[in-house]
């Protein structure tokens, strides 16, 4: 099945009614089971050309995301890069949380006219970002959403390789905190890190039944746990400028 090419269609029809600072928006990190949430929002200039290759970062692979990540930054008239914690996740729960990650991601671009995001409505989203609009698979079918989702893959990737580096044995270096066996494997050996999403982890043994006797939640103070989210976006943001 031929990939579906991203278009500056959603784009001309608001440069053409005046609006030129466009926001696209793109989370990842939604599903993994640990490590932040992260979104990025860029904002291209009206009339440009399409950057080849890019397209939902989904269908493309960590070279080629690496190759572009940087062209679109460089074409890009602003990028800002969001991030909710971990903290937050357990805390808020993983849809609250990814609209927070876009909220501050968006906050970095400056000013700007009309945000378009991928997925569906959010309920009171206007109250924070302003005029919006809301496209299922934009990250396939919109242009500046593609870009943003390069982006915002290729840092969470750097932010999941360096704590691999932090914590060897959970193969997030090549999973990226999805539950794989490996990861799995690495849990019942290692037990939890203070970036395990333990609202997921929960649910994920009730629906697994799985007996291991791991104590989930008996890991790390929370004042310990506040100390590695606040370095979470020190990781987050490095090496991506």
């Amino acid at each position: 099945m031929a990939l579906i090419v991203p278009s500056l269609r959603r784009e001309r029809l608001l440069w053409n009614e005046g609006l030129a600072r466009v926001v696209g928006v793109d989370e990842v990190g939604v599903a993994p089971t640990c490590g932040a949430v992260v979104a990025a929002a860029v904002v291209m200039r009206p009339g440009c050309h399409r950057i080849p290759g890019v397209r939902d970062s989904k269908t493309l692979s960590a070279l080629q995301r690496e190759r572009l990540a940087p062209l679109i930054r460089k074409r890009a008239v602003a990028v800002g890069v969001g991030a909710a914690s971990v903290a937050e996740i357990d805390r808020l729960n993983i849809y609250h949380a990814t609209k927070l990650a876009m909220r501050r991601a968006i906050a970095r671009v400056g000013e700007y006219d009309h945000v378009l995001i991928d997925g569906n409505r959010i309920t009171g989203f206007e109250a924070y970002v302003g005029p919006y609009t809301a496209i299922v698979d934009g990250d396939a079918k919109v242009y500046t959403i593609a870009c943003a989702s390069v982006v915002a893959k290729v840092v969470r990737d750097r932010m999941m390789g360096l704590l691999a580096a932090r914590y060897p044995g959970y193969g997030w270096e090549h999973n990226q905190g999805y539950a794989t066996r490996v990861h799995r494997d690495g849990i019942r050996r290692l037990g939890l890190t203070p970036f395990h999403r333990r609202s997921f982890l929960a649910l994920q043994r009730t629906l697994a039944g799985d007996q291991a006797t791991l104590d989930l939640f008996g890991e790390a103070t929370e004042a310990a746990r506040e100390d590695l989210d606040a370095a979470v976006f020190e990781l987050e943001f490095a090496g991506v400028g």
